[in-house]
This record gives C-alpha cells, sequence and structure tokens, in this order.
C-alpha cells in the first residue's frame, strides 16, 4: 500500500511537461481532497526533484511556491518556463495562466 507522499509523488509524475496542475487537484487525485497543504510539504520534501516534476504545481490561483525548496520562487518560474509555460509577476509574486496551462484531468470517483 502507497502512503500519502508516494501517492502524490506519482501523481505528480503524470503532469505533462508544458502544464501545471494545483495542490488541490493532486490530493484530488490522491484521494485526499482535503490535504492541499500536506502535497505542499510532500513537495516541499521531494526526494527526487530532478525526477518528480514538483515545479509543475501551483496553488489555485496559479501562484508559484514563494518558498519553493528547490532555489526559490524564480527557479521554479525559470523551469517551467523552460517547458514553454510563461511566469509573470504580480505584486511580488509570479503567476502562470491556469486558463491556458492548466493541466486538465479527469478524477475517478
Amino acid at each position: 500500500m502507497q502512503n500519502f507522499f508516494e501517492k502524490v509523488y506519482a501523481a505528480v509524475r503524470t503532469i505533462p511537461c508544458g502544464k501545471v496542475a494545483t495542490y488541490g487537484q493532486i490530493a484530488r487525485l490522491c484521494g485526499s481532497p482535503r490535504s492541499a497543504r500536506a502535497v505542499g510539504y510532500a513537495l516541499h520534501v521531494n526526494p527526487q526533484p530532478g525526477v518528480i516534476p514538483c515545479h509543475r504545481v501551483v496553488n489555485r490561483e496559479g501562484r508559484l511556491a514563494p518558498a519553493f525548496a528547490f532555489g526559490g520562487p524564480s527557479a521554479q518560474a525559470d523551469l517551467l518556463e523552460r517547458e514553454g509555460v510563461p511566469c509573470f509577476l504580480r505584486d511580488g509574486d509570479y503567476y502562470v495562466d491556469l486558463k491556458r496551462f492548466a493541466w486538465r484531468v479527469e478524477i475517478e470517483k
């Protein structure tokens, strides 16, 4: 049986290059819809940052992690931009356009 962090890492590995998902979306995919903060913590301690693309996860407004564990928010923005996801600054935080770049996946009930 997979623990929650393993489920998070497996779900995040399926986010396609050039797309982003939200913490809540990943929580729902893991069967724990009220665990968005736990998803954030799991990604903060990501044991394989080059393999598990935690940079593809943003908040529900498209804001990048202000405390991105692997180089800060500008590093997360750089990784996304290399994948074709433009980021923009608003009020000192980086954002992506969720209408254009959100990963659309069916969540099984």
